[in-house]
């Protein structure tokens, strides 16, 4: 099958940086050859079968057998993983079945033939996806390849045989590679076999032997895959000696860097590049200078063609904005340190270099520096049609009706000047120049420098005719008018030329004005959401202006990916769409609308990577259906970078609120025990002594003191029983209150009964309004309430001072304060007192800290208000204010 697409660079270096840091990982080995037939597959059989006789636990996930007898003899006794059946336009096409397998999950699974595409509708475009998905899963790969299949030698394979490989991979696929291993035959033994039919089928044999199994490309096949070879070798050697700290020549510190442009010739400096940045065991760039042009889609797509080709190979890829390429290209250069800078051989005529204004290669030479140049060539199949030169840089900057309206106005302008010449005769062929140049300079301004360069011809063209003496002729009389003429066609292109320059910085200022806008504004945005439905919101609208798409956020939830999109989202997912964002989040890779895996879904998929975990899944949907350019896929990648890293500072907020309430509660659980042991010892001790003296005493004064002990104590009990089923009833929200029309006095006085001890050592006055009405209130909730108000006041009230309870009216509210003559409360701590478990640091022991808190609680589910204040004459003072509903119905007479 064609290689129609190219693999998403992004996902393949995350996937194989994913596996190379992985401890748990499989192992790779890579059977190599030459090309077709040399055995690479039966020499992997072979070897499986002596890894199963020792014990190893192996499957085949697919393997080609090409009817080849010996090949399927291999087979037997070895258990396959049965194939997964695609339909593609009417026929079913099989494929491994990469799910089967991981859920088998044997330790060594055989791969055959690690270039192929697979069918429209997998998961994974291309096979050695699903050999890296299964490396991440642990289990060990054997798999074969040829050599001309990989992307830097595809250019080369393409030069000796004439053939265009279709099915290629990334060189960085082998450097996971734990072994090589290379199947070597001559060229005549592989001829040989190709005669006997072992390699293609009878009616192929001929073609193929007159083709690509010529004896000179089999030779130079051959040397490449040897070389290969050899490189993998080396290195390994290299890197075992800098772990064995042995002395010996290291890497060389180059770094190098290619120009990229959206030329399918860049496709060949890129892999020129990657070799020879792999033989130097260098780093290296892949550079685009976005000079504000307006690229054609065609050129758009071999762009990005171009640059996922980089990425995929191990570069990194940058795009740098300028209006001068070799400036950005060298400022870029002694930014990251280039030592070598490697661009593609000019093929433009002399006159379309003059146009130019030079030949680019010859300004990075004499601009370079310290700093190598290398000018690789192409080949003539990747040269641009000369016609698409004519106007080179008109053809980028301006079409057809913009030089058509730049002619329209030089046109106009002559006229109109033709007009004040004949109606002002003193009026000088002089003056009828400036207003040309004057015109010039504004279609530079306004249209572009290519229509700018075409009026200032037609216009010195068409003054030297209609203007300068002798008129409507082309013969210059004057040597004062040759030399004002030459001037002025020089100053019109000069002037035009650094006008439209001028444009073009203003038009690239702005364009990065607004990219820093862009990410100043959702940065400061999402900085200052209060939550994270405010951050979430805040990011999809920002992404949904800049980018002019539809966006999707999933979440985490319960320690999975959330089925549902956010609120703020603006696409509803279906199932489909659903399961691609769990493989993006399970993975960790781009998946979806253009990229390699899942290409088929509607919308693309990004994970919300964070240095620790993934926080989630955003998908957006591309309303014009067309990949986003590569700034603008640059900048989406930093929003998405930059919404995840919001996203964890939420999700750590919470976290930290969450740590902050258990340790809270934590803390209150050990006080809630503490004061609970003590208050449950005390009127424990109470009556376990009561019951010891009541079984010793004869006296009944004696008995009936320690009952009534007993009594006291096990009121004290219920108390604290009933606080604590109060707190647990409010605070989960089953609180029921039985609303009844009540006399507050009644309240009151019912309250007050239970402390007769209270009322000996100190007193208790009670003052009620007269005729108050009656409120709709839970009578024994309210009872509870001055209960605990009373206790309070009782525990901290001074000997001999009286406490007072007093009722009144107050603007449709009845109001009941509860007063002792106490040390009082803090001034600071008056609202604090309420808080649970909250005791005013020096005050005597004894209480839980509930009885106040339950007290607001209940007060408050009646609609009313409970406060504390300091009296006038010393103490505390509690007001409990609750509303009037209504009035309370007529009572019915009983009917006689």
């Amino acid at each position: 099958m064609a290689d129609d697409f190219r693999p998403d660079p992004d996902a393949l270096l995350a996937a194989i940086q994913k596996v190379e840091d992985s401890k748990t990982r499989g192992r790779l080995k890579v059977f190599l050859g030459m090309a077709a037939g040399v055995g690479k597959t039966y020499a992997m059989l072979d070897a499986a079968r002596l890894r199963k006789s020792e014990g190893i636990d192996v499957v085949v996930g697919y393997v080609e057998s090409h009817r080849r007898a010996e090949t399927e003899a291999l087979l037997n006794g070895l258990e396959v993983i049965p194939r997964r059946k695609l339909e593609y336009r009417g026929t079913f096409l099989e494929e491994m079945d990469t799910d089967a397998v991981l859920a088998r999950k044997p330790q060594l699974v055989l791969v055959d033939e690690l270039a192929h595409t697979n069918a429209p509708g997998s998961r994974q475009a291309k096979r050695y996806l699903d050999v890296i998905e299964l490396l991440e899963a642990g289990i060990d790969v054997w798999t074969t390849v040829n050599v001309q299949h990989f992307e830097s030698r595809a250019d080369t394979v393409q030069q000796i045989t004439g053939v265009r490989v279709q099915e290629t991979l990334p060189d960085s696929v082998l450097d996971l590679a734990n072994e090589i291993e290379l199947i070597d035959l001559s060229p005549d033994d592989l001829r040989k076999r190709l005669t006997e039919g072992k390699v293609y089928t009878s009616e192929r044999i001929e073609t193929a032997a007159n083709n690509f199994f010529r004896v000179g490309n089999l030779t130079a096949l051959r040397e490449m895959a040897l070389r290969l070879t050899a490189e993998r070798v080396d290195h390994q050697l290299q890197d075992y000696m800098a772990i064995k700290q042995i002395a010996g020549p290291w890497k060389s510190g180059e770094r190098l860097m290619v120009a990229v442009s959206p030329s399918p010739f860049s496709e060949k400096l890129i892999r020129w590049t990657r070799r020879m940045a792999y033989n130097l065991e260098a780093s290296w760039l892949a550079v685009y200078v976005e000079t504000g042009e307006v690229t054609a889609p065609p050129a758009k797509d071999q762009l990005l063609h171009n640059l996922a080709l980089a990425r995929s190979l191990g570069a990194e890829v940058i795009t740098v904005t300028g209006h001068e390429v070799s400036g950005a290209l060298l400022r870029l250069a002694y930014q990251r340190n280039v030592t070598q800078i490697v661009m593609g051989k000019p093929q433009h005529s002399p006159l379309q270099t003059l146009l130019r204004g030079g030949s680019l290669v010859d300004r990075m030479i004499r601009a370079s520096g310290d700093i190598d140049v290398y000018v690789v060539t192409g080949d003539e199949t990747h040269s641009t049609p000369k016609r698409q030169f004519l106007l080179p840089q008109a053809r980028l900057h301006s079409s057809l009706r913009d030089y058509l309206l730049a002619a329209g106005i030089v046109t106009l302008v002559t006229t109109f000047d033709l007009f004040l010449v004949s109606s002002l005769p003193w009026l000088g062929y002089q003056a009828v120049g400036l207003t040309e140049l004057l015109a010039v300079l504004l279609i530079a301004i306004y249209i572009g420098r290519g229509p700018a360069l075409v009026a200032a011809m037609i216009s010195a063209i068409s003054w030297n005719f209609l203007f300068i003496e002798p008129r409507y002729t082309f013969i210059i009389s004057q040597v004062q008018d040759v030399i004002l003429f030459l001037l002025y066609f020089i100053i019109a292109i000069v002037a035009g030329n650094l006008t439209a320059r001028l444009r073009i910085q203003e038009q690239l200022a702005r364009y990065t004005a607004e990219r820093t806008l862009a990410l100043y504004t959702l940065a400061h945005e999402t900085a200052t959401a209060v939550n994270m439905d405010d951050v979430l919101r805040t990011a999809v609208d920002q992404i949904h202006r800049i980018f002019q798409v539809d966006v999707a956020v999933l979440l985490l939830s319960g320690g999975k990916l959330s089925d549902d999109a956010h609120l703020s989202s603006t696409i509803q997912l279906d199932d489909k769409e659903r399961s691609v964002a769990r493989w993006v989040f399970e993975h960790g890779k781009p998946a979806g609308r253009f990229t390699d895996t899942l290409p088929l879904a509607s919308a693309q998929f990004f994970p919300l990577l964070t240095p620790n975990r993934t926080v989630g899944v955003i998908g957006i949907r591309y309303r014009r259906n067309e990949r986003l350019s590569p700034d603008d896929a640059a900048l989406l990648e930093t929003f998405v970078n930059q919404i995840a890293l919001v996203i964890e500072r939420e999700l750590l907020d919470e976290a930290a609120q969450q740590s902050a309430m258990m340790r809270e509660s934590e803390r209150l659980y050990t006080t809630l025990l503490n004061s609970i042991s003590h208050e449950l010892r005390t009127p424990i001790a109470s009556i376990k002594g009561a019951a010891s003296g009541l079984s010793t005493s004869q006296s009944d004064g004696d008995r009936t003191a320690l009952v009534q002990d007993i009594h006291s104590a096990a009121d004290r009990l219920n108390r604290l029983v009933e606080n604590l089923l109060d707190m647990s009833r409010l605070e989960s929200g089953r609180l029921q209150i039985k609303r009844d029309w009540c006399d507050i006095g009644e309240i009151i006085g019912v309250a007050v009964k239970n402390f007769d001890s209270c009322a000996a050592d100190h007193g208790i006055d009670i003052h009620i309004q007269p005729d108050l009405p009656l409120i709709q209130v839970d009578f024994v909730l309210i009872e509870q309430v001055l209960v605990n108000l009373l206790e309070n006041a009782c525990r901290y009230s001074l000997p001999g001072k009286p406490i007072r309870v007093s009722a009144q009216l107050e603007a449709h509210r009845v109001s009941v304060t509860v007063e002792d003559r106490g040390p009082g409360i803090p001034s600071d701590k008056l609202d604090a007192i309420f808080d649970k478990f909250y005791r005013v640091p020096g005050t005597p022991t004894g209480g839980t800290g509930l009885g106040l808190s339950i007290s607001r609680g209940l007060v408050e589910a009646h609609g009313g208000t409970l406060t504390a204040e300091n009296g006038e004459q010393g103490g505390a003072r509690f007001i409990v204010q609750l509303p009037l509903n209504g009035a309370p119905p007529p009572v019915k007479e009983a009917a006689l």
